[in-house]
């Protein structure tokens, strides 16, 4: 099944923690963060939305720095996807 994301809307997917520190030490799946950093799947049309022009600034493939609390999480094929605006992704990472 695949996803088409409508106006200003983006899916990502998470892109997974690290299972250690840089000094070594091994987390436990409690002790780790929601990670921030995820992958574009796909991106919308952009056009118009809620009255203004929006021009879509991210591509699928590149990866992103979101909002820690935002977009809608979706299972998808068995994968857990996020489906955001374009104004919860804060940055593109290179």
């Amino acid at each position: 099944m695949t996803i088409k994301p409508l106006g200003d809307r983006v899916v990502i997917k998470n892109v997974e923690a690290e299972e250690t520190t840089k000094s070594g030490i091994i987390l436990t799946a409690a002790a780790k963060e929601k990670p921030q950093m995820a992958e574009v799947l796909a991106v919308g049309p952009g056009g118009m939305v809620d009255g203004k022009e929006v021009k879509m600034q991210v591509s699928v493939g590149q990866k992103v720095i979101y909002s820690k609390y935002a977009g809608t999480e979706v299972k998808l094929d068995g994968q857990e996807v996020i489906i955001v605006r374009q104004n919860d992704i804060l940055a593109v990472v290179e």
